[in-house]
């Protein structure tokens, strides 16, 4: 089996911790063997990328699941690297179509000139369906300010499926699409009790972990009331209540899917989670 490593570059969300950078902002890079992909790219991510060892020419696919700032700002230097800085034709750029094209007032956040370097473009709306050497993604539907927003599911041969749900309100059957996934990434930007429109709290999230039922799930996009109630409370309070493996995100987290689920933070002395999903 080839394992699939999330690097979770950024693990805020939201306009004042995009501001303030209390956590990074630049989103994930998803690596599958020699396959590539940067969903998110906010602000940093360019920086964060490289500080990782996890170079943008490396990149096969730029996805971006809604026009804003904290989700698309990194994007075009990113289609630059991906594109051999701007000397070969390739890679693929999956976005909303507000990203692409706007929506009403809303964008578009990504040249006509950056669209043109890439080997193709792809308009993510519910159900459209892509393949990027072997991985398979799928847009879902989403309900946050953009319109245009779309959640993510993504199949990995072998490994399995994760989800994304990007920012998005709750709304019945939101948890359909991601039923059964292995992993289950949340941007859940409120703890317990402090409801935002348009986004999810954790109150949200476990109606959502209730309905899709994943083998584990990870916590992340925070904004400044889920900091400081403490997202790793906010996770322990999630497995408690759903009996499903939680962990919050931290910035420079890795989670490697291959036979076992394995959760290993920033810091080498640090001890990894094993999870059996």
């Amino acid at each position: 089996m080839e394992p699939l490593t999330i690097w979770f570059l950024g693990t805020g969300g939201g306009r004042f911790v995009t501001v303030t950078q209390r956590r990074r902002t630049a989103g994930l890079r998803l690596v599958w063997g020699d396959v590539h992909l940067h969903i998110d790219p906010g602000p940093g991510a360019l920086i964060f990328s490289n500080w990782s060892g996890l170079s943008p020419q490396k990149l096969d696919a730029v996805v971006v699941t809604h026009c804003h700032p904290d989700h698309y700002c990194d994007a075009e230097v990113l289609i630059e690297g991906m594109t051999r800085v701007t000397t070969k034709r390739r890679g693929v750029l999956a976005a909303s179509r507000s990203v692409l094209q706007g929506v009403d007032d809303i964008g578009p956040s990504i040249s006509s000139y950056h669209q043109g370097l890439v080997e193709r473009v792809i308009v993510l709306e519910p159900d459209v369906s892509l393949e990027v050497e072997d991985v398979g993604i799928k847009a879902l539907r989403a309900l946050h300010s953009d319109p245009a927003t779309v959640g993510l599911r993504l199949d990995f041969p072998d490994v399995g499926s994760i989800g994304y749900t990007s920012d998005t309100a709750y709304f019945e059957g939101v948890g359909e699409g991601y039923r059964g996934v292995r992993l289950l990434i949340l941007c859940t930007m409120r703890p317990r009790g402090a409801p935002l429109p348009l986004h999810l709290s954790v109150d949200d999230a476990l109606r959502i972990m209730e309905e899709a039922r994943p083998r584990c799930a990870v916590l992340t996009h925070f904004g400044m009331r889920m900091l400081n109630a403490g997202p790793e409370a906010e996770a322990e309070y999630l497995e408690a209540e759903t009996g499903i493996p939680t962990v919050a995100a931290r910035d420079g987290m890795r989670v490697t899917l291959g036979e076992v689920v394995e959760m290993r933070g920033s810091r080498k002395r640090e001890e990894p989670r094993v999870i059996e999903a």
